[in-house]
């Protein structure tokens, strides 16, 4: 929270007191947690990077622990015990999300999956995520359209090797998973390896996640919505729009090509499948939620992944025996192929363990996204009162050293000969979250991220920037929607 905000809470307390924060006389026992000052609660408390300060709170009072936002009441879950509860048995009562009021814009969570309250319609939107636009067959029919995005990558690493280019990984990720994104949904590259065609996008998933990731006080003090002070709404509104608008453009472009030539064959991607899905009218599926359905899909699986495979290539250069590991499994596997395919993902058992340890050191949403509880329960003896705010906190479930020998070391061979997985069914590693609410987005995630981090590294080695040692390199987070690092690593691609 800046200090201009703080300034605006401290002027309204005497206005604000009596109508947010009269004490609730209670005789039940909510969870254990830090006192709250009048008012503000624990605001205070958060600090820059919420998932560390929350963390070293869960250490003292427990893995069920209570914190209060402004007048927003907020339970935290910091132990697989404690999420199994939340996430699985209890999972049709916390099942709803808290929705953010930056997040209201353009009534996004009106038609998002992930913030619709579980009931027909959610259910709807989720099977034309998981049967319609994420199947198997799906993915399995735009293979080849994300390996030419892969193959784009390649040659701009390949071309930076030749001239010695510093390469900023966080960005050459960030365009590659974009485009991978645009040609599974629209067959379409959206930008290039020009910095300056990369701008405004940047812009656009820059702002998105800077806006999602700061403390609002409309959400801490819910009277204030309407006036929007620190104009968080307006700028998700402005990015949104742009979003909005583009996918407007190019649904009816499509749409136009199809009404000229009802017979020409189709492209076989997510834009033509919703379009067919929304001209039956039983699936209630309008051209406005095609379009939130999009945003959805890029906004989730764009930012995310460049930031996963920049934290894979950082503790990857940081550890060069893990890095060497990688190396030799990709030759044997792939040999002298310039990149990896779809295909050869399950023979990429290192890689693999390389990419869980990845999410489990660095998961990319550290509350995943908040629920809210809308009827009161009972929780390991605590009560939990209805529209709590609850974070599931998997920054601090993997880094648990009761969990994990050595937390903090990146240690990809704990997962080899594992049963542990990512896909909601360990509550030891969750960067999808589980139950009903897990990310739907999981397989092409997990194909883009074996053939990205598989790309940058089986026929490059790497070295910094001038001047910059691996002693030097930053691995400090920056909060938001997802967890960059806060100082971007360049490097220099040599080719093998």
């Amino acid at each position: 929270m800046d200090f201009s905000s703080l300034v605006i809470v401290v002027s309204l307390i005497s206005l604000a007191y009596y109508y947010l924060m009269r004490p609730r006389r209670s005789n039940k026992k909510l969870p254990p947690g830090p006192y709250p000052l009048p008012i503000v609660g624990n605001i205070f408390q958060l600090g820059e990077r919420p998932n560390r300060s929350i963390t070293k709170l869960a250490k003292k009072y427990g893995p069920l622990m209570s914190l209060r936002f402004g007048s927003l009441l907020t339970v935290v879950v910091s132990s697989p015990e404690m999420a199994r509860e939340v996430l699985q048995r209890y999972d049709h009562v916390f099942s709803s999300r808290f929705v953010a009021d930056a997040w209201e814009a353009y009534d996004h969570h009106t038609i998002s999956v992930a913030f619709l309250p579980v009931g027909d319609r959610w259910r709807r939107m989720r099977k034309v995520f998981r049967e319609v636009m994420l199947s198997t067959p799906r993915l399995d029919g735009s293979e080849a359209v994300r390996q030419t995005m892969i193959t784009n990558l390649y040659d701009y690493l390949h071309e930076s090797s030749i001239s010695g280019k510093v390469v900023n990984i966080g960005e050459a990720a960030f365009i590659t998973t974009l485009n991978l994104t645009a040609v599974t949904m629209f067959s379409g590259q959206v930008i290039n390896f020009d910095v300056n065609a990369t701008t405004e996008f940047k812009e656009i998933f820059g702002s998105l996640t800077s806006v999602s990731g700061k403390p609002n006080l409309s959400d801490f003090f819910p009277f204030l919505k309407p006036f929007d002070i620190q104009g968080l709404r307006r700028k998700m509104e402005l990015h949104f729009g742009q979003l909005l608008g583009m996918f407007d453009g190019i649904i009816n472009e499509r749409l136009k090509v199809r009404q000229r030539s009802p017979g020409s064959s189709k492209k076989n991607d997510m834009l033509d499948t919703l379009l067919e899905f929304s001209e039956d009218k039983e699936n209630e599926l309008s051209m406005n939620d095609v379009k939130h359905l999009l945003v959805d899909l890029f906004v989730a699986g764009s930012d995310t992944t460049s930031s996963t495979t920049e934290w894979a290539i950082t503790e990857l250069l940081l550890h060069p025996d893990k890095l060497a590991k990688v190396k030799q499994e990709l030759k044997d596997v792939i040999g002298d192929r310039k990149q990896v395919q779809e295909s050869d993902i399950p023979k990429l058992l290192y890689l693999e363990a390389v990419i869980k340890e990845i999410f489990r050191l660095h998961p990319v949403g550290p509350f995943l996204i908040p629920r809210r509880i809308e009827e009161n329960a009972e929780v390991n003896g605590y009560f939990i009162p209805k529209g709590t705010q609850i974070f599931v906190n998997v920054w601090a479930i993997h880094r648990d050293k009761k969990i994990w020998p050595n937390p903090k070391v990146f240690e990809p061979e704990r997962f080899l000969n594992s049963e542990i997985d990512y896909k909601g069914q360990d509550f030891v590693l969750l960067p999808f979250g589980s139950g009903r609410r897990v990310c739907p987005g999981i397989p092409l995630a997990h194909r883009m991220m074996h053939m990205m981090i598989g790309t940058f590294v089986h026929q490059f080695d790497w070295k910094f920037e001038p001047g910059v040692t691996r002693d030097q390199v930053d691995i400090i987070e920056k909060f938001g929607l997802a967890m960059h690092k806060a100082v971007p690593l360049k490097a220099i691609p040599i080719k093998t």
